[in-house]
This record gives structure tokens, C-alpha cells and sequence, in this order.
């Protein structure tokens, strides 16, 4: 645990440092955008909070209708992926106080809200934490498949929509990611013993 947040603040230190080419690309993914994919976009960063409550929600139903203790256990790592994701997030935002790029650079177009400090992206972190812990819980192609490219596309909607900088964005999906991994780890050492290790082979490997 110690590892992936001192890997994290390192990372964060050297991104944030990297100013102009943060704004580069920001200014040519906002400012130089195709504004008829606004309206994609938008429903995409929308689509962050929605999918990572639908997910859990799904398996959790799932699990009590099926009366499947497994898929209901999935479904309670899932949520804590997605509770060390927000806290860890929340953390480093109010740390270390960033403003939004629209609030800096005033050519930068904002095209949705964003209110708490920018650094790192919440709507990232979310997304990657979901689509990780979706991953490590039913580890198959068109479950990874689809889950990443809806994570890598929320990501890149808040640089479109002028409310993130690439560097909130990278680091945002490397804590959510990181909170995935963090939490499948904490399942291993909690269910550790051979009788449970045994009936979730998928879940563990």
C-alpha cells in the first residue's frame, strides 16, 4: 500500500511540474476540438458516475437473486475499489489544491461542470477503478475489453470538455487502477485460506 502511494506521488510530482506540456495538449484536445463530438462527450463524462453505480448494483442484484455468496463477494470489492478510489482522489485534490485549467487559461473552453480542485480527475479515477475491479472480478476479454475503452474515453472527455489537464486525467486513472489492484490484494490476504481460495479461482488469479 505504501508502494502504490509513494509510486503515485512520485508520478504526480514529475507531471505536475510539466506545465507547458500539459497545457499543449490540453489546448490542442479543448481549444482545437471537434465541437460536434461535444455532445458524445458530454454524455460520456456524464456516464462515469452512472456506470460505476449500475456495476456493483448489477452484480450485488445478481448475487442475491442467484443466492451466490461468490458474485456477492465480488460485489463488495468492487465497492471498496471504488471506496479506496474516491477517498485516496479526494485526498490528493484538497493536498494539493490545483486549479482548473478554465480558472488558469482563459482560451480554454469549458463545456461542463467542475467544481473541486482539478488534480486528479474524479470522474477518471472512478472510471478506471470500476472498469479495473469489473476486470479483476470477471477476468474475460469482453468484460476488460469494453470496461477500459469506457474508462480511457471518460478520460479523455474531461480534457475534450476543458475541465482537466492530461497530467489530472493520467494520474486520476493510476490511482483508480492502483485502488483496483490495492483491493484485489486485500481479498487475496483476507481470504487466504485454501477452502476459500479454492472457490474463487477467477476472482484470485
Amino acid at each position: 500500500m505504501r508502494l502504490v502511494f509513494l509510486l503515485v506521488l512520485f508520478l504526480s510530482n514529475g507531471i505536475l511540474r510539466s506545465q507547458n506540456a500539459d497545457i499543449d495538449w490540453l489546448q490542442a484536445t479543448n481549444v482545437h476540438r471537434n465541437q460536434n463530438l461535444d455532445p458524445t462527450l458530454s454524455a460520456i463524462t456524464n456516464s462515469a458516475s452512472v456506470v460505476s453505480m449500475i456495476c456493483p448494483a448489477s452484480v450485488f442484484g445478481f448475487g442475491f437473486i442467484t443466492k451466490d455468496s461468490l458474485i456477492k463477494r465480488k460485489g463488495f470489492y468492487i465497492v471498496g475499489s471504488m471506496a479506496i478510489s474516491a477517498s485516496t482522489t479526494l485526498a490528493m485534490k484538497y493536498s494539493i489544491n490545483r486549479d482548473r485549467p478554465f480558472k488558469t487559461y482563459n482560451f480554454i473552453d469549458k463545456q461542463t461542470d467542475g467544481g473541486t480542485p482539478s488534480f486528479p480527475s474524479g470522474h477518471t479515477s472512478n472510471a478506471f477503478a470500476t472498469a479495473t475491479a469489473m476486470t479483476f472480478a470477471f477476468p474475460k476479454w469482453y468484460v476488460a475489453a469494453p470496461a477500459f475503452a469506457w474508462a480511457s474515453a471518460v478520460g479523455y472527455s474531461r480534457m475534450h470538455l476543458g475541465v482537466h489537464y492530461p497530467s489530472d486525467v493520467i494520474v486520476g486513472a493510476a490511482v483508480g487502477a492502483g485502488s483496483a489492484w490495492l483491493g484485489h490484494w486485500l481479498n487475496q490476504r483476507l481470504f487466504q485460506g485454501k477452502r476459500i481460495h479454492e472457490k474463487l479461482p477467477q476472482f484470485f488469479h
